[in-house]
């Protein structure tokens, strides 16, 4: 996931004017997906299927296993504002920005990180000795 490195003003920012300061909207780039916790070969051929799609990642963090997909929100509007604020899904009014991509990249907390097909298919060799076999 590519990270925008923000400018921090020298205002006091806080979560009622935290995302005014956010020049790349990051929580309006992406979508996740939580899935079950891979075990067996055949769950990471899944993924392996999954990530060999375009804007597909996977990660690892404390809350478990997530796909990530990369894609820009149809309502993005190009100074960063939602187009459909006052009728946005109740998962967007429920989004808290105390802690976020402004603050930090998602990166930090993640305990494994696949960008690719690549990536992941070699952390599926480590871990199955016989993955090829």
């Amino acid at each position: 996931m590519p990270v925008t490195i923000p400018i921090k003003p020298a205002v006091e920012i806080t979560s009622e004017n935290k995302c005014s300061f956010c020049s790349g909207s990051i929580c309006c780039t992406y979508i996740t997906q939580h899935i079950d916790t891979p075990r067996a070969k055949t769950d990471f051929e899944h993924l392996l299927w999954q990530i060999s799609h375009e804007n597909i990642r996977i990660y690892k963090d404390e809350d478990g296993w997530t796909l990530l997909i990369e894609t820009k929100c149809l309502h993005l509007q190009i100074d960063g504002g939602c187009g459909i604020y006052e009728n946005r899904p109740t998962i967007c009014r429920e989004h808290t920005n105390d802690y976020c991509e402004y603050d930090a990249p998602s990166e930090d907390g993640f305990d494994l990180y696949f960008a690719d097909y690549d990536a992941l298919r070699t952390y599926c060799k480590k871990r199955f000795k016989k993955w090829d076999k």
